[in-house]
């Protein structure tokens, strides 16, 4: 005998074989045990997760000769000639090559006489929407009032192009893709059942390599055998799918959590001698930071217990807008590798752009060294530059005559102070108000943004408790508090209790403070573009109006 593939000899057989669609089998078997059974079927859902498998399990559920029920019998006539595709009252129809008007009008016309052999007459139509619009018109009427004993199962992987006069028509149910967890466990029970050693972790890259399909699933365990010469081996299951291994996207991480980027560069060394993809190894490693995010926020989002443990360090370890930051570089990397000069450099710059804007790098602090260097430069440009006025109005040049106007000279600011000690910071800090300590402390992104909104409502030596309009309690993170408190201690030189309640704040905020002071800026820039003799002459002189949107203060 022949050898079947895997994915035909492992293909369901009744509703209690079925991998991850429960929601869809509870619905089925209890209309079949309750004989409330509908004329027309419409199962939706990407390649390889059931479709026409639950057809075939449906069609046996009927025409059983144990009578219709959810549990098909399986080994009487009816349900061996379905499973061999053989039972002639049972019609599978390929739309891609049956999507005429004629091929639906003769199909419709067998339809009207009784079956032959079965209780039920199915037809199985794959595929739907590539039928014509013709040929979607001519079953309209028969879909809606068939004969009792005819029932339709309209399969799809596109549900959005066929017409809603057919959705309205038929029962539908959306079959999800499979999760990693149930491909991985369906794996291990065929290749216990058919004698094959494996490794556990090859499974993992087989079952992401199958998207979410078991039937692609089960195509690549096939393949995988062959490859390992009747063993599914992690090394060459990676080497047959071309995959990153998961100890090179740790490694990877570690260097760029160490601030290592030879160690980087050595794992982007190994990729190319191995000619692993750089494309997949940018998606994995995307993957991988949006795995450590949901370690951050939703733990119990990770259902697999040792990856939910090797990702909680790194969750610990690394900062979560950095982490945000890390995801974007990864996945615009990707999308920028068909425009480097080729996928080693792409894969490399991308490397080197997350360890640059890495928080905490050593070449940081050369970077910010560099402004203090800026104002003598400027100091020493200035005075022979023209004075400019406050407010430029549109569309006025500097050729025309108007009156000068006196600008202040700009100021020089001295390179910042070396940072006060721990004692004479936390004098300091006692006696300023929480706007100046605000502008003060080193904060960035939601920690800047949630100080910034607070208010101070009690102080004391050993705590600080703020206030928080209720309209901005989304900044009120556990790792924005933590961030912040860190740094009023610092500032502060002594432990410090951070509480913040949430409740409408009685005084201006250092954000309301801010804006009010843009808006006053505004306004000033406003009117003096709106005094000027020259703008009011052109104004009263062509009728025309000043768009205050392109004023803008200096």
């Amino acid at each position: 005998m022949s050898y079947q593939v895997l994915a035909r000899k492992w293909r369901p057989k009744s509703f209690s074989t079925l991998v991850g669609q429960e929601h869809v089998v509870r619905a089925l078997t209890h209309a079949l045990d309750q004989n409330r059974l509908h004329h027309a079927y419409l199962f939706t859902g990407t390649r390889g997760v059931g479709k026409t498998t639950l057809a075939r399990i449906m069609a046996k559920a009927l025409n059983c000769e144990a009578g219709v029920s959810s549990t098909p019998c399986g080994v009487c006539g009816a349900c061996t000639e379905i499973d061999g595709g053989r039972f002639i009252d049972y019609i599978e129809l390929d739309a891609a090559s049956n999507r005429g008007v004629d091929d639906m009008t003769q199909l419709l016309e067998r339809a009207t006489y009784a079956p032959t052999s079965g209780r039920y007459k199915v037809y199985v139509i794959d595929e739907v929407h590539q039928l014509s619009g013709h040929a979607f018109n001519a079953m309209l009427k028969t879909l809606e009032e068939p004969p009792e004993h005819v029932k339709f199962i309209l399969a799809t992987t596109d549900p959005q192009k066929i017409p809603v006069t057919v959705l309205s028509r038929c029962l539908q149910f959306n079959l999800k893709q499979m999760p990693l967890t149930h491909i991985v466990d369906h794996l291990s029970r065929v290749l216990e059942a058919e004698g094959v050693a494996f490794e556990p972790a090859a499974l993992r890259h087989l079952a992401k390599g199958a998207a979410g399909s078991m039937r692609d699933a089960l195509s690549l365990l096939d393949q995988a055998i062959a490859h390992g010469a009747g063993k599914v081996e992690d090394e060459g299951v990676r080497a047959m799918l071309g995959t990153v291994g998961d100890e090179h996207l740790f490694a990877l991480l570690d260097g760029l959590v160490a601030q290592d980027v030879q160690a980087m560069l050595d794992v982007a060394k190994l990729m190319d001698a191995r000619s692993l993809s750089f494309d997949g190894g940018l998606q994995e490693l995307a993957t991988l930071f949006h795995r450590i995010a949901l370690a951050q926020f939703a733990p119990e989002a990770l259902l697999d217990d040792a990856e939910r443990t090797r990702l909680t360090a790194y969750a610990g370890t690394l900062d979560a807008e950095y982490l945000q930051l890390a995801y974007q570089i990864a996945v615009h990397g990707r999308d920028e590798l068909s425009l480097a000069p080729d996928d080693y450099t792409g894969f490399v710059m991308t490397l080197l752009r997350l360890h640059a804007f890495a928080p905490g790098r050593s070449g940081v602090a050369k970077a910010a060294a560099a402004p203090a260097a800026r104002p003598a430069v400027a100091a020493s440009v200035r005075p022979g530059a023209a004075a400019a006025a406050p407010a430029v109005a549109p569309g006025v040049t500097s050729a025309t005559a108007r009156p000068a106007v006196a600008v202040p000279p700009a100021p020089t600011f001295p390179p910042p102070a070396a940072a006060p000690a721990p004692a004479a910071a936390a004098g300091a800090a006692a006696d300023e108000d929480w706007h100046a300590l605000v502008a003060r402390l080193p904060l960035a992104g939601m920690v800047k943004q949630l100080a910034q909104h607070c208010e101070v409502s009690e102080r004391s030596e050993s705590a600080i408790r703020l206030r928080l309009a209720p309209v901005h309690k989304h900044l009120l993170g556990k790792i924005q508090q933590d961030k912040l408190q860190a740094e009023l201690q610092a500032c502060y030189g002594r432990p410090l209790r951070l509480e913040i309640d949430v409740a409408e704040v009685a005084t201006e905020t250092p954000a309301e403070r801010s804006r009010n002071a843009q808006r006053e800026r505004q306004d000033r820039a406003i009117a003096s573009i709106e005094k000027d003799p020259f703008v009011r002459d052109v104004v009263d002189l062509f009728d025309a109006s000043i768009d205050e949107s392109t004023i803008k203060p200096v």
